[in-house]
């Protein structure tokens, strides 16, 4: 039962966020966070567009594991929800861009208005698509929940793929 709540949770703070914090490190370890509009495909893959010339970008080229958090940053303080993912990060190319980008711009026209299609991610275009594969998913449990608290805030690890 809890396991299943979790899980719901997950799916319902990643679809309704659009934003993503993306955490990447460069060859010698140095982190660097952004956040990046995105569009998940099925909970595990996750799709955005930048300069490849970004920081975020060139870390992923030199080290493609990264950590992401969804979470919605206009709650009041104590009302945080929270996911927190770690997987590996790759720009797309070949037959994984050509699905990547369907993905996005079915994803982007339908929550923007913008369809973005391969000239746009591709030579001459300043911008390429990347993608995370997500192999773990926490959610933030605060203390006070009435069913899984335990008097301090902490991750328990979910499967929003799952619907069970």
């Amino acid at each position: 039962m809890a396991q299943a709540r979790l899980n719901d949770l997950a799916r319902t703070i990643i679809d309704s966020n659009s934003y993503m914090v993306l955490g990447t490190a460069d060859q010698a370890g140095h982190p660097w966070v952004t956040p990046v509009w995105f569009a998940s495909e099925e909970y595990t893959h996750f799709h955005w567009v930048s300069s490849p010339e970004a920081r975020h970008s060139q870390n992923i080229a030199a080290r493609p594991e990264v950590a992401i958090t969804v979470f919605d940053s206009t709650v009041p303080v104590g009302g945080a929800q929270a996911v927190y993912m770690a997987g590996a990060a790759e720009e797309l190319t070949g037959a994984e861009l050509d699905r990547g980008i369907e993905v996005f711009g079915r994803v982007s026209g339908a929550k923007i208005g913008r369809t973005w299609a391969l000239d746009d991610v591709q030579p001459p275009s300043l911008f390429r698509l990347y993608r995370a594969a997500v192999s773990e998913h926490y959610v933030l449990i605060a203390g006070r929940d009435p069913e899984l608290g335990t008097g301090v805030d902490r991750r328990e690890r979910v499967t929003p793929t799952s619907h069970a």
